[in-house]
C-alpha cells in the first residue's frame, strides 16, 4: 500500500522529508499561491552570488543564460561550486538548454563541516546555522550522478542509481541561477529540496526535504521570511515547470545514461589559487553555503 500524501519520512541523508505530490496528479502548493518566478527570484536578489563566492573569483563570471557566457566542451573538468562548498565534475554536454555534467563516484570536493568534527546532521537545527566551520577536502561517495542545470533555472536535477546502475531517483536542488567562468559554475543553495522517487513508474511519489531546516534557517537570520516564502514557491515553480508530467529532464534518459571508462575515472581538485583559498575558509554559519 502506498503512503498517502503528507506522510512524513527521513531520507538518507537524515533530513526530514514529506510526501507533497506525484509526477502523474495535481500539484499541492507549498508556497504561498501566485508569487511569479521573476517575482521570487528578486526577492532572493540580497542573495547573489557575491555573498557566497569570493569576489576573485567572480571577476570574470557572467549569468550562464548570457550571450556572451562562455560554453564547455564534451570531456572538461570544471568546477560545481556552492560558496564553501566545490565539487568537481566532467561535462557531459552544453548548450543552450542546459549544463549536463558527470561527478564520478571517488572524485574529490570541498565541504563546510563543524569545526567540532561533528556531522552536520548531528547538529541541532536551532544552531545549524550558526556553528563554527571549517572547509575540508572529501569525496563523492556511492555511485556516480549526472547533474543537469536548466539554463537560467534555479534548480539542477541530480539522477542517482544504485550501485547496478539501476534508477534510485532525481533530486532537485533548489538554487539560484548559475553564473559560469571558463572552468566553473557558481551557484548558491536555498536549502530546500525536492525528491522524486524512482518507484512507481508513471506516479512517482515526490518528497519535499528538509522544510524544517528552511524554518530554522529564517529563525537564525540565513533567509527573512518573505524570502523562505520565495525559496518554497521555486519548489512549486519546479513542479509546474516538469515534475508534474515527468518533463524534461526527467524524460530524458539521464537516469540510465552511462560514462565511459574515461568518462567515469575519478577527478581530483586542481591546485589553483581559487582552490587553495577555498580550503582555507573557515567562520560561523556551517550550512549559509
Amino acid at each position: 500500500m502506498r503512503l498517502p500524501l503528507g506522510s512524513t519520512s527521513l531520507s538518507a541523508s537524515g533530513g526530514v522529508v514529506t510526501l507533497v505530490g506525484r509526477t502523474d496528479s495535481d500539484w499541492t502548493p507549498v508556497g504561498r499561491p501566485g508569487a511569479s518566478l521573476a517575482t521570487s527570484l528578486a526577492t532572493l536578489a540580497p542573495q547573489r552570488q557575491d555573498g557566497a563566492h569570493r569576489k576573485e573569483d567572480l571577476a570574470e563570471a557572467v549569468p550562464s543564460d548570457a550571450s556572451d557566457a562562455p560554453r564547455f566542451v564534451e570531456g572538461q573538468t570544471i568546477l560545481w561550486r556552492y560558496g564553501r562548498f566545490v565539487e568537481t565534475a566532467r561535462v557531459v554536454r552544453d548548450d543552450d538548454e542546459a549544463l549536463i555534467v558527470w561527478i564520478p563516484s571517488g572524485s574529490a570536493r570541498l565541504e563546510a563541516v563543524p569545526a567540532d568534527g561533528r556531522r552536520s546532521r548531528d547538529v541541532p537545527l536551532d544552531e545549524r546555522f550558526q556553528v563554527p566551520w571549517v572547509v575540508r577536502e572529501s569525496t563523492w561517495t556511492g555511485p556516480g550522478v549526472v547533474r543537469v542545470a536548466p539554463t537560467g533555472a534555479p534548480w539542477s536535477v541530480w539522477f542517482f542509481r544504485t550501485a547496478d546502475g539501476t534508477p534510485s531517483g532525481a533530486y532537485v536542488n533548489l538554487e539560484l541561477p548559475h553564473w559560469r567562468s571558463r572552468d566553473a559554475v557558481f551557484s548558491r543553495d536555498l536549502v530546500l529540496d525536492l525528491w522524486i522517487d524512482a518507484e512507481h513508474t508513471g506516479s512517482e511519489d515526490v518528497w519535499l526535504k528538509d522544510a524544517d531546516e528552511l524554518a530554522a534557517s529564517v529563525e537564525q537570520s540565513r533567509f527573512t521570511h518573505e524570502e523562505a516564502d520565495a525559496v518554497r514557491a521555486l519548489a512549486d515553480h519546479a513542479a509546474d515547470a516538469f515534475i508534474s508530467g515527468a518533463r524534461w529532464p526527467l524524460d530524458g534518459g539521464w537516469d540510465r545514461w552511462t560514462p565511459d571508462s574515461d568518462m567515469d575515472e575519478p577527478l581530483r581538485l586542481p591546485s589553483t589559487a581559487s582552490v587553495q583559498a577555498a580550503r582555507a575558509r573557515r567562520g560561523r554559519g556551517l550550512m549559509e553555503h
